[in-house]
């Protein structure tokens, strides 16, 4: 049984600098490319934010025993998805967003079209590493990789819950509907993570449907964490623009039921995540790492509700 307790940070930061490293490596920018071009593709290479999901799903594949180059290519394209999804949703027609992962958005620092034909360069070298994976699974199981893959990033998965949020002014503001959206957006990403390395290693059906819960619940949580830091949260604490959900009219969870309600609504995602964590673990202990991302989760909660307090009393005197 794989350790429990949370990584070591040193151990944890040169994992990260060596994927990072991976990341630029992985995108190739041949010679005679045009100058802006790639000087768009390197600042988004170069600012790789946490790189939460490539590490979990390297070791999401490690505990099936999927093959390690491969899992690699996986990582590094869901990587690559998901940064191609933050450049358009900075983009001046969707969020008009100036600040990403604590440097200038793309569109800012190189213009709109630098911005998209970075995400679409993105897009299509992740699509190339996807394959090569997808190749090192069992035959009979490939079409369902496939479908799951094009469910998650097509019409019915990110790009419907992105046209959701944007016409988000003509529904209605409510709970459900904010978790719609991050059903699309946001959990969709997640299920990638730890979804689609189990299903490679052609994890059981069980154990699979476990993921699927454990990814729906903390997806809308971080989600939820992410709507609380809008409200509450600088630019300097998130590295990010906030303030925009407001501004722009986007769904926003402690807009929609108040910040106490979003808080309780997280609290429950994270008991209800609990349950599945449980029943997986039990027939496969290689998978409990998954718990430094749950204790991330809670970690992020305590770290909101001490600036509700704080905004709070704030506000009394």
């Amino acid at each position: 049984m794989r350790n429990s307790v949370p990584a070591d940070p040193g151990l944890e930061e040169l994992n990260s600098t060596v994927l990072a490293r991976d990341i630029f490596a992985a995108m190739p920018l041949p010679a005679g490319l045009d100058p802006g071009f790639e000087a768009a593709l390197r600042h988004v290479l170069e600012n790789p934010g946490s790189l939460v999901r490539p590490r979990m799903a390297l070791e999401i594949a490690a505990a099936y025993e999927f093959d390690p180059v491969r899992s690699a290519d996986l990582a590094i394209a869901l990587e690559y998805f998901h940064t191609a999804s933050l450049i358009f949703d900075d983009l001046p027609c969707m969020d008009d967003a100036t600040h990403r992962r604590n440097a200038p958005c793309v569109h800012v620092a190189y213009g709109e079209p630098g911005a998209i034909l970075s995400a679409l360069a993105l897009i299509n070298r992740a699509y190339a590493l996807a394959w090569r994976a997808l190749a090192a699974c069992p035959p009979a199981a490939q079409p369902r990789v496939m479908q799951y893959l094009e469910q998650r990033l097509g019409i019915d998965g990110l790009l419907n819950g992105q046209s959701l949020d944007l016409n988000y002014a003509s529904l209605p503001h409510t709970r459900e509907t904010t978790e719609r959206i991050a059903h699309g957006k946001t959990v969709s990403l997640i299920r990638l993570t730890l979804v689609l390395p189990a299903m490679l290693a052609g994890a059981p059906s069980r154990e699979l449907r476990h993921l699927e819960r454990i990814a729906a619940c903390w997806g809308l949580g971080y989600q939820i964490v992410d709507d609380l830091k809008d409200v509450l949260q600088s630019v300097a604490e998130t590295g990010k623009s906030v303030a925009r959900d407001l501004l722009l009219d986007r769904p926003n969870t402690a807009a929609a039921i108040g910040i106490p309600g979003a808080v309780e609504r997280l609290q429950r995602l994270i008991a209800l995540g609990d349950r599945s964590l449980a029943h997986l673990l039990r027939s496969r202990p290689s998978l409990s790492f998954l718990g430094q991302l749950r204790a991330s989760l809670q970690n992020e909660l305590n770290r909101i509700t001490a600036s509700a307090c704080e905004m709070t009393l704030r506000a009394e005197s």
